[in-house]
């Protein structure tokens, strides 16, 4: 017998230990200043070991504990309850930030963001203010929100049924982002009238399984693996409504939206970066350009400027679409609404053109030495191409043309 892949299938079969909850509280973000002055100082931290923890598959344990209690974890935690309650561009632009670093921290962030957001929408204020101090103390939220197997990705076989002041979850989830290293993990679950709730249970619940499985080519530290709920108990004061959120017009999908725009914006802004500079003090001139420098070839030039400009117009609209957002979120009805969703669908749009553009024509303006592998710049490509995945821009086209042309509002659900 192979030792070591036995005690490996052990360690998958048991699940992956949870991580202590932080020592000290976290800190609060004075502003929206701060909020930016703060994700630079991590991103530079970030982007030094960013492309050795892809190639090795290493979990960002330090880099995280570092995020979450930098105070960025809070940032849209409403000022009435102690929180900076930074506005939605902002919070977009944060995530741009830490995801031109490393995108698959960015990411990890994101489910957390949207709980939040969506407790001030749907939550009680005694519910509010318990679960809202535990992020201000720096507890970080995960996801056991997707399923495999079943017709349609609002289809959930999880479901609870009550047992006093808990309830009780069984179920089985995957692409869990951030369940691995969490404190609480919401839990997306049924009622027994077919309602979602958000199940926040803790990690290290008796029942509650993360397995470290993910082996997608992208976005490999996000560790979006499987989570096992067998009988998990949740105390019903962190059992959250989610089905509230979508029952009439509110912003809860377009927030989670934006924050997988702000992803892949990331994503661009790096891999433009990264050709430049490889362009620049690495790739050799074509010889029929007549140039010392590859940098003075003029298809070069274009084929950059290209790259900026879209790049830029996808900054400016992600920019709207956060305005957009803090219109809705603090004046909510159809119409702000609407406008927030469209907005967000064309900032996804272009967000995921430009990362998947960027990081594609990377290769084919520095050459031939941009792919060995010590310099690991396909991993640019391979993060945008898995997390644009996430849901299909084709179908924001037709959520804005339908808009546009026969004045259709976007459908309410997590993903618009």
């Amino acid at each position: 017998m192979n030792i070591a892949v036995s005690a490996q299938s052990l360690e998958t079969a048991r699940g992956a230990p949870p991580v202590p909850r932080p020592a000290s509280p976290a800190h609060v973000i004075r502003d929206d200043a701060e909020a930016i002055r703060v994700a630079h100082g991590l991103a530079r931290e970030f982007r030094e070991g960013a492309s050795e923890r892809d190639r090795t598959n290493r979990r960002p344990y330090a880099e995280l504990d570092a995020f979450s209690q930098s105070g960025l974890w809070s940032i849209n935690v409403p000022k009435a309850f102690g929180g900076p309650e930074v506005s939605y561009k902002t919070l977009a632009q944060v995530v741009a930030i830490i995801s031109a670093a490393d995108p698959s921290i960015g990411q990890i962030s994101q489910n957390h963001l949207g709980i939040v957001a969506a407790i001030r929408t749907v939550s009680d204020p005694d519910q509010q203010a318990l679960l809202f101090g535990e992020v201000l103390k720096g507890t970080r939220f995960g996801n056991a929100f997707s399923e495999i197997g079943t017709p349609r990705a609002t289809d959930f076989k999880t479901h609870f049924v009550d047992d006093g002041d808990h309830v009780i979850v069984r179920g089985k989830k995957f692409y869990s982002t951030g369940a691995l290293l969490a404190h609480l993990v919401p839990i997306v679950a049924l009622d027994g009238e077919g309602r979602a709730w958000y199940a926040i249970a803790d990690r290290s619940a008796p029942g509650l399984t993360v397995i470290d499985d993910w082996s997608a080519f992208g976005q490999r530290t996000t560790a979006s693996g499987t989570v096992l709920i067998d009988d998990v108990r949740v105390p019903k004061t962190h059992l959250v409504p989610a089905w509230k959120g979508y029952e009439q017009p509110r912003s809860d999908g377009a927030i989670f939206q934006i924050i997988q725009a702000a992803v892949d914006a990331g994503i661009a802004r790096e891999a433009i970066d990264d050709t430049i500079a490889f362009v620049r003090t690495k790739t050799r001139p074509w010889v029929d350009s007549g140039q010392d420098r590859a940098s003075d070839d003029p298809y070069t030039i274009q084929a950059i400027g290209e790259l900026t400009i879209r790049l830029h117009a996808a900054e400016a609209i992600l920019d709207r679409a956060g305005l957009a957002l803090d219109e809705a979120v603090a004046n909510p009805s159809a119409e702000t609404v609407a406008a927030a969703q469209l907005a967000v669908a064309k900032s996804k749009v272009l967000t995921t053109e430009i990362a998947v553009q960027a990081s594609s024509k990377l290769f084919e303006l520095a050459g031939t030495r941009s792919t060995l592998a010590e310099s690991n710049l396909d991993r640019h490509w391979r993060n945008a191409r898995t997390h644009t995945l996430h849901d299909p821009v084709r179908w924001k086209y037709a959520i804005v043309g339908n808009h546009a042309l026969n004045g259709v509002n976007p459908p309410f659900h997590a993903w618009s």
